[in-house]
């Protein structure tokens, strides 16, 4: 099985890809879509569509773990954000991918048993299950792979 997880957002977007058979996880690809923030709203979920419809295309992801929105204060980007997030979970549905939605305490718990468990925690559990050195990468991708390893580990995926 091929999991697609998504860090969404519409300056970057985390993308990851991971591998699990039964005896191990494997990621197989992990990126941050940056846009142009000179461009529209618009014009950004036009640019990450057409590069998720690409990571698709080559890597055929049957399952999309996605990062729920979990926003206090600014509406504007709430509404970006959502904008995003339903572009992208169109496309998976539109690949016949099963969606799967993770609040970050979500995958805070499924990867360090905390609840609030800050960035460094995850990053350091991330690095550790998949032996990765995560030096070059930004958070965004990081947590990309952080909610593609809680979808590797809901037992509700098959």
């Amino acid at each position: 099985m091929i999991i697609l997880g998504i860090d969404p957002g519409y300056e970057r977007v985390g993308v990851s890809l991971l591998e699990k058979n039964k005896t191990q996880t494997t990621l197989l690809h992990s990126a941050c879509i940056l846009t142009n923030k000179k461009e529209t709203l618009s014009e950004r979920m036009y640019t990450i569509g057409q590069e998720v419809e690409k990571v698709i295309e080559k890597y055929s992801p049957s399952v999309l773990a996605i990062e729920d929105l979990f926003f206090a204060s600014n509406q504007k980007t709430v509404m970006g954000v959502s904008a995003v997030r339903g572009i992208i979970i169109y496309i998976a549905k539109k690949n016949g991918m099963k969606v799967y939605e993770y609040t970050p305490l979500q995958i805070k718990i499924a990867l360090t048993g905390y609840g609030r468990a800050d960035k460094s925690q995850v990053s350091f559990m991330v690095q550790k299950l998949l032996s990765l050195s995560l030096e070059k990468r930004l958070d965004d991708e990081v947590d990309a792979i952080a909610c593609a390893l809680t979808a590797s580990a809901d037992s509700s995926i098959r």
